[in-house]
C-alpha cells in the first residue's frame, strides 16, 4: 500500500516541478507549488489539496491511504462530494467536506448545469493548489470547473472509462461520444496527469486526442493492504466459489447465476456464494425482484453486503469476477492477496488483475457456460488451485 502511495505522490511532485509559469492558475494560487520534502515553505501555509469524487464511500474503499498520507505530509486536505452517511467518517478523520449537489447517474441538463456550477464555484472559492478528481463524473467535471476557475495543477484517476464503453450502439453510442467530447474538454488541462489503471483505456482516450503525449500515467489499481488480505487456511467442505461485488449487470452477475445453475443441473457438487448490494441509481443495477427470485431458486448463496471480503474469500476456494469491462477490480487484487485462484473475463481490467494460467483463467465475456466449465476444471484440480493462489499472492506482493 505504502508503494501505490508513494506512486500517486510522484505524479503530484511532477505537476509541482512542471507547473507553467505563465500557466492556468497564476492569479489563483500565486507562486509555484513547492516540491515533495518541503511540503510548506518555511512560515508559509501549506498547499491545499482537494480530493473531488462523487461518491464520499468511494474516497474511503479506493482512495484513504492516499488521503491520509497527504495529510500526514503537511497537506490540507479537503474532500468534495456528494453527501451521504460516509460524510461523518471523512471528517471524523481530520479531512474537511464539502457537500455538492451532485448525483451519480442523473443526465438531466439542468440538474447537470447546476452541479458543475457549484463545482466551479467551490473551486473559486476554496482556490486549492492541486485538483484530485477520481470516478468518472468528478473527473470530467472537475477537469473543466478546474480550467475555468484557474486551478494551478489537475489529476484525473481514471478507474474506468463507465458503462457506456462497454457497447457502442444505440443510446450507448450516443453517450459514448458525448463522453469523448467532455473528456477533451476535462483533461486538457495545461498542467495535468491523468491516472490510467489500464493500457487499454489509455488507448482509448489517447486515440480520441482527449490525452496529450506525455500527460498520461499508468498506476495499477488502488493498491491492497497485504496484512488485512493474507492467505488462510483452505475451507473444509466442498469447492466454494465467490463473487463479492455491486449486484450490476455489467459486472456478469447475471452469468454467475447462469454458471451456478449450470453446474447444480450437472452435479458439480459445488456452493455458489454471492456478497453485494444493490445499487438502485445505476441503469444496470439488478432489481430487487430479479435478487429474490435467484435467492428463491436456490442455485447461488447471496449473503448480503459484505464488510469483511478477506473473511468471505476465506471461506472461498475459487473467486470470480464475470465482468464485461473494468478499470483494475479491486476484488480481483483483494482475492489474489488472500491467494486465491481466480475466473474472470479476457476484458480490459481484468485481465489486468491476474496472470493468465499462472494465477487465474480467462474466459470470454457473456458467456456463461465458458464460466462455469472453467471453475469445474479448477474445482476437480486441488493442485492447481493451490499453485494459482499461491501466485495470485506473489502478484499482489509485487505488483499491488
Amino acid at each position: 500500500m505504502q508503494a501505490m502511495v508513494e506512486r500517486y505522490e510522484t505524479v503530484w511532485r511532477r505537476l509541482a516541478a512542471d507547473f507553467p509559469a505563465g500557466g492556468a492558475g497564476r492569479a489563483a494560487a500565486g507562486a509555484r507549488t513547492p516540491a515533495r520534502a518541503e511540503v510548506a515553505p518555511a512560515g508559509g501555509p501549506p498547499p491545499r489539496l482537494l480530493f473531488f469524487i462523487t461518491n464520499p464511500a468511494f474516497l474511503l474503499s479506493h482512495r484513504l491511504p492516499v488521503a491520509l498520507a497527504a495529510r500526514d505530509a503537511g497537506y490540507e486536505v479537503h474532500v468534495a462530494s456528494m453527501g451521504g452517511p460516509a460524510v461523518a467518517q471523512i471528517e471524523a478523520l481530520g479531512l474537511a467536506h464539502h457537500v455538492l449537489p451532485l448525483s451519480r447517474t442523473s443526465m438531466r441538463p439542468w440538474t447537470e448545469a447546476r452541479s458543475l456550477w457549484a463545482v466551479w464555484r467551490l473551486f473559486r472559492r476554496l482556490r486549492p493548489g492541486l485538483v484530485h478528481a477520481v470516478t468518472l463524473k468528478s473527473v470530467l467535471y472537475g477537469g473543466i470547473a478546474a480550467r475555468l476557475a484557474g486551478v494551478p495543477a489537475y489529476v484525473a484517476a481514471i478507474s474506468g472509462l463507465g458503462y457506456v464503453f462497454i457497447q457502442g450502439s444505440g443510446v450507448r453510442g450516443v453517450l459514448k461520444r458525448l463522453a469523448l467530447v467532455l473528456y477533451r474538454l476535462a483533461l486538457g488541462h495545461p498542467n495535468s496527469r491523468v491516472i490510467f489503471q489500464n493500457t487499454a483505456d489509455r488507448d482509448v482516450l489517447e486515440r480520441a486526442g482527449a490525452v496529450r503525449p506525455g500527460q498520461a500515467v499508468l498506476v495499477r489499481g488502488s493498491g491492497v493492504d497485504l496484512d488485512r488480505f493474507a492467505p488462510r487456511p483452505w475451507p473444509a467442505g466442498p469447492v466454494t466459489v465467490a463473487m463479492a461485488s455491486r449486484l450490476l449487470h455489467d459486472k456478469g452477475v447475471r452469468e454467475f447465476v447462469e454458471a451456478a445453475r449450470m453446474s447444480a443441473a450437472r452435479g458439480d457438487g459445488l456452493r455458489w456464494r454471492l456478497a453485494g448490494s444493490l445499487d438502485p441509481d445505476n441503469p444496470a443495477s439488478v432489481t430487487a425482484g430479479e435478487l429474490e427470485a435467484w435467492r428463491a431458486e436456490g442455485a447461488i448463496e447471496y449473503v448480503g453486503e459484505c464488510a469483511d471480503v478477506a473473511g468471505f474469500y476465506a471461506q472461498a476456494h475459487i473467486v470470480t469476477l464475470p465482468s464485461y469491462r473494468e478499470g483494475l477490480p479491486k476484488s480481483l487484487i483483494e482475492a489474489a492477496a488472500c491467494g486465491r485462484p481466480v475466473v474472470t473475463t479476457d476484458v480490459p481490467g481484468c485481465r489486468d488483475a491476474i496472470e493468465s494460467g499462472v494465477s487465474g483463467v480467462l474466459v470470454p465475456p457473456r458467456d456463461a457456460r465458458a464460466l462455469a466449465d472453467a471453475v469445474a476444471a479448477l474445482a476437480r484440480d486441488e493442485a492447481l488451485r493451490v499453485r494459482m493462489g499461491a501466485a495470485g499472492r506473489a502478484l499482489a506482493e509485487r505488483d499491488f
